[in-house]
This record gives C-alpha cells, structure tokens and sequence, in this order.
C-alpha cells in the first residue's frame, strides 16, 4: 500500500467534491433527489464509536432501544458462528460481547440503514444482502491491509451502490434505466445513468453519506468507486485510493464465490489496483480464502 505520507498526496479532491455536491444539490440534478433522513440511532452510534475509548453500556443501550435490532445481535450470537462458545445469550450485552464490539457495531449500521432505506424493487433484488456481502469482504480486507480502519471499509462496502435505491426512488424512469446500463456493453454503467439522468448512483451514494453526516473520506470514495482511471492520481487522498482499490477486490472476490465470470472493471483495472495495495497473486489468494471462510460462515 502506497504511504499515506506520500508528498505527492493533496488534500484537495475531497473538499472538491464535498463542494461539487453541495452546489449540485443547490442548483444542479441533486435538487431533486430525495434523501431519508439519517437514523438517529445511527447518529448516536456513529458519535459513540468516535470517541477514542467507544462506552460500551452506552453502544449497548443504542443496540437496546431497538427491539428488531437488538434480536437481530442476539440471533447472531446464539447463531451457528457462536454455537460452541457457552450457554445462549439472553441480553444484548452478552451477545455484543460474544461477538465483539466491532462486529456488533457493523450488524447495527446494516440494521439500521437497511431500513432507513427500504429496497422492494425487481432490478435490485438481493440489495442489501449482497451489500452486506460486500461490507463482510471489505472488512476482511482491510484487516489485512496496515492502516486501512475496518469499520471504515465495512461502511464503503455497505454505502457502495446505496444511490441506486434513492435513484429508484426519487427519478422517473430509473428503473428503465438499470435495464439499459446491465444491458450495454459499448459503454460503462454510470454513462448510461448520466445520460438519461444528468447524475449517477455514485455521485447520489456520495450525497447520502454527505447529508448523513458521515466520514468526508467514506464520501469521497463512495463518489470516485467508478472512476478507476484516476487510481493513484496525486490529487486523491491515499485512504481514499485504498478503499477503492479494496473496493474493486471484494467484488472480483464475491463474483469467484458466486461463480461468475470477472468484469470489464476487474479486468481493466486490477494491475492499478493490486499495484497501489502492493499485493500480489498470492496474497490474492490468501484474502480469497479469509473472505470465504467469512461468507460460509455467515
């Protein structure tokens, strides 16, 4: 992985498109574009978890003020995964120290904005379990990447392609158009939104997490996932090179699991990819195997 100290790195792109987007939804096609308003209890959460020491009573009494949410971690945790470890948990305490607060917090964050966000559409079935997939592969990458915060990568996994569902909400005609960009082959998918649409589900990605209030970095990446030619450009912020990088793994990585054929990204970009990781196809392999284990076991 590229250091983050590199001299050659600016500060610059993420303020840009911090900017680009607030202009935008001023005065541009974001206008339009209607964002559910951020859960509060994912609001506590992200504050509780920003703390240099997160309150764990107090990342329990979140997890505990939601009845769904918080048979969703005691299911987790009286699971199969944990089945060996002891007697069933019976409060949410036990089960988030059974499973880690880490991993409790990534459960929630899902809950939560799985329902923020409610997907019931043909062209997106399976959403968000595969956005939990992708969250799940992302997260176990970056604990093989030095410096790359796991929960941060869960987040981009989960948050990737969250335009789509607030596209299919808000724009007339999405729908189709998820049809047109799957179909077409002689340009990319984000070229077909833009010409039907003047936006795409990136830039929209970006701007839920920009009204959420969520990490600029987490913003930035989300909004340049598709913009693969820039990997590695000075102007970009390391972290967010490296998320985008990760980011284009997990889905080669989910796609093997799945058992389809790699796509035209993976096959364009996964020199500038594994480059800017440093990694090759050995550790490829090793992730692969750690990403697995993950998916089965889920």
């Amino acid at each position: 992985m590229q250091n983050p100290a590199s001299p050659h790195a600016s500060p610059g792109r993420t303020q840009q498109i911090r900017d680009d987007i607030d202009q935008s939804r001023r005065r541009g096609p974001l206008q339009h574009i209607q964002i559910p308003p951020c859960p509060e209890l994912l609001a506590q959460l992200q504050q509780a978890m920003g703390e240099p020491e997160p309150d764990l009573n107090l990342v329990a009494r979140i997890a505990s003020s939601d009845v769904a949410m918080a048979a969703t971690l005691l299911r987790i945790a009286n699971g199969p995964l944990f089945k060996p470890v002891g007697p069933p948990c019976t409060t949410v305490g036990q089960a988030m120290t059974r499973i880690g607060l880490r991993e409790s917090v990534a459960v929630m964050t899902g809950f939560l904005v799985q329902h923020a966000i409610p997907v019931n559409a043909p062209q997106l079935t399976r959403f968000w379990q595969r956005s939990t997939k992708r969250a799940i592969a992302m997260a176990t990458i970056a604990r093989q990447l030095p410096g790359l915060s796991p929960d941060l990568a869960h987040s981009f996994g989960l948050f990737q392609h969250v335009g789509m569902p607030v596209l299919l909400q808000s724009v007339r005609g999405y729908g189709a158009t998820m049809v047109e960009a799957a179909a077409r082959i002689d340009r990319p998918y984000i070229a077909t939104e833009n010409a039907n649409h003047k936006t795409d589900h990136a830039v929209v990605g970006a701007l839920v997490v920009r009204v959420w209030n969520l990490p600029p970095t987490l913003m930035a990446a989300i909004r340049l996932h598709h913009d693969l030619n820039a990997l590695g450009h000075a102007d970009i912020e390391p972290e967010i090179h490296t998320l985008v990088a990760a980011g284009l793994i997990a889905d080669q990585l989910m796609r093997r699991h799945e058992g389809l054929p790699e796509d035209a990204d993976w096959a364009a970009h996964h020199p500038a990819a594994m480059g800017w990781l440093q990694v090759g196809w050995d550790e490829l392999a090793q992730w692969e195997e750690a990403v697995a284990a993950q998916f089965d076991a889920d």
